[in-house]
């Protein structure tokens, strides 16, 4: 059964209540390789409850709506990769509290009969009093799922990196389990876990969450540019090119443009692009 269109996009999870607090934000930040320096004062305010700080990133795991894994959506999700990802945080994220999330379908991309399928998501969290927090959006690819006759054939033109040297580097090393912490603030897909998934899928072992390296870019941006301030980051996206690997260094290559930064990541060991298109919008 190919992908059925019509059901997916006539489906309307209920609102999701997003509870999170101290342990929750400890353990994001954890799977996204902070604290690898348990010394580094920046590392540590994302990782320690005193002075505890919420990684802006974090909104990626909040109030999800989950796989398609529903039969009659047609989605065979040992085929589903992370292909982009969008947030735009509307004000700091709080350390706890209870977030109201209200995700939907809001297209499928047709790339055509033997090609993917791109499915676009997005979601606003609210406090429980209506106060806009943040806005998550993104799409996932789903492999040789096209040719459903969708009506949309083209994504939207990602942002441009400049055609010259980046203004700074940062490289970031990844552990070897990285995956097995991050799969624990709720994405539990077998790829980033199970090797025979992983081969099933098309490669040689689990890879790391797309979410989990957005957030290493994340990382590299507030560490290189803004000071660990997670205040000053009001927006972030990009494309998923490659996976990582868990274990890989992750080189962020970034251009300063005024309060924007254009960005890509490599997997240095590889010398392969990984996260590509991507932009942050500082405060």
């Amino acid at each position: 059964m190919g992908l059925n269109y019509e059901k997916i996009m006539a489906y309307r999870p209920a609102d999701i209540r997003a509870s999170y607090g101290t342990h929750d934000c400890i353990l994001y930040a954890l799977g996204i390789g902070l604290g690898m320096d348990p010394i580094d004062h920046g590392q540590l305010r994302f990782v320690y409850e005193k002075n505890l700080a919420a990684f802006p990133t974090l909104a990626t795991t909040l109030g999800w709506m989950g796989r398609l894994t529903d039969p009659e959506f047609g989605v065979d999700e040992r085929m589903v990769v992370l292909a982009d990802q969008r947030v735009v945080l509307h004000r700091p994220l709080p350390t706890q509290a209870t977030l109201i999330s209200r995700p939907y379908v809001k297209e499928i991309i047709d790339k055509g009969e033997g090609n993917a399928a791109i499915l676009q998501f997005t979601r606003d969290l609210t406090l429980e009093d209506g106060t806009l927090v943040a806005t998550v959006e993104g799409s996932t690819l789903a492999r040789k799922h096209g040719g459903f006759g969708g009506k949309v054939t083209q994504s939207p033109a990602p942002p441009a990196l400049p055609a010259r040297e980046p203004d700074r580097v940062c490289d970031l090393p990844t552990p070897p389990n990285l995956a097995l912490i991050f799969r624990l603030t709720g994405d539990t897909n077998p790829l980033h876990i199970d090797p025979e998934r992983a081969k099933a899928a098309g490669f040689p072992r689990p890879i790391l969450h797309g979410m989990a390296s957005f957030g290493v870019a994340a990382h590299a941006i507030l560490r290189t540019i803004a000071g660990y301030d997670p205040e000053r980051l009001a927006s972030i996206e990009a494309r998923f090119a490659r996976p990582i690997f868990p274990g890989e260094t992750v080189r962020t290559e970034m251009w300063e443009n005024g309060s924007q930064v254009a960005f890509r990541c490599r997997a240095v060991e590889r010398g392969e692009v990984a996260i590509d298109n991507g932009l942050a919008t500082l405060r």
